[in-house]
């Protein structure tokens, strides 16, 4: 199935390493992305369908 496609809302601090440093994310606020069908989880934030996505659901930023 053909990849989806959004823009980037809100973007969360980063993930932590194992010696615990912040590692940042490899998308912003604004950046379009392609992600999968299935992936993500649907909500629903004052009646605006939303989808939350880990960075690795991410298939490609096209900026």
């Amino acid at each position: 199935e053909k990849p989806q496609e959004g823009v980037v809302l809100a973007v969360g601090p980063g993930k932590r390493n194992e010696d615990g440093d912040l590692i940042a994310l490899d998308v912003k606020e604004g950046d379009r992305v392609l992600y999968s069908k299935y992936g993500g989880t649907e909500i629903t934030v004052d009646g605006e369908d939303l989808l939350i996505l880990s960075s690795r659901d991410a298939l490609a930023v096209l900026g």
